[in-house]
This record gives structure tokens, sequence and C-alpha cells, in this order.
């Protein structure tokens, strides 16, 4: 098992910066997957930005150019670099990690809001 504990949340003015962090323990080696999710009220959680084992990394279109997907040397921590922060980024994030088999661990979400 992984278990994830997230940090970083924060009220930020639109266009401002902040950073999220994700810390696994458990099972790291299993992990294939890692990445953030938000989910704003009444709406569904969606995808902001994937990095695989191997390094690649992908992003929502709303998102890209903006935030940044990056772990650090051992692995253990995957962070969110948001820059130029909008209103419509205001939501509950969520980190992931998906491990070799596919299945998912969820950390307990960190609430960003941007003002404008």
């Amino acid at each position: 098992q992984v278990q994830l504990v997230e940090s970083g949340a924060g009220l930020v003015q639109a266009g401002g910066s902040l950073r999220l962090s994700c810390a696994a323990s458990g099972s790291i080696d299993s992990i294939n997957a890692r990445g953030w999710y938000r989910q704003a009220p009444g709406k569904d959680r969606e995808l902001v930005a994937t990095i695989t084992s191997g390094g690649w990394m992908n992003y929502a279109g709303s998102v890209k150019g903006r935030f940044t997907i990056f772990r650090n040397n051992d692995k253990n921590m995957v962070y969110l670099q948001m820059n130029t922060l909008k209103p419509a980024d205001t939501a509950v994030y969520y980190c992931k990690v998906v491990d070799i088999w596919g299945r998912p661990s969820w950390g307990q979400g960190t609430q960003v809001t941007v003002s404008s």
C-alpha cells in the first residue's frame, strides 16, 4: 500500500503562485505513475498533471504552460508548481499514485483558493 500526505493549501491572489507537495510512504517501489487531480464544488474530479516512473509528463490543456509537475531525486515526493493562478483554478487538489497493478491511492486533498 502507498500512503499519501498532501500539503500546500493556500489562498492566493490571481496571478500568484503556489506549490503543492505530496509525500508518499509505504510501497513506494510499486508506484508506476503519479499525478495531481482537482475537484471544484459541484464538479467532477479532473486530471491536472501526471508524471510516469520514466519521467514523462502530461498536463490538462487548461494548465499547460502554467503548472509544472515534478518529483525529487528520491522519488518519495511529488510537487505541483502552480504559476499565474486564475480563479478557475480554485478547487480541492488531490495527489494520486497508481501502482504497477493499476491500483490507485489518493491523498486527502488540499484546498487551493484563488481570489480575483
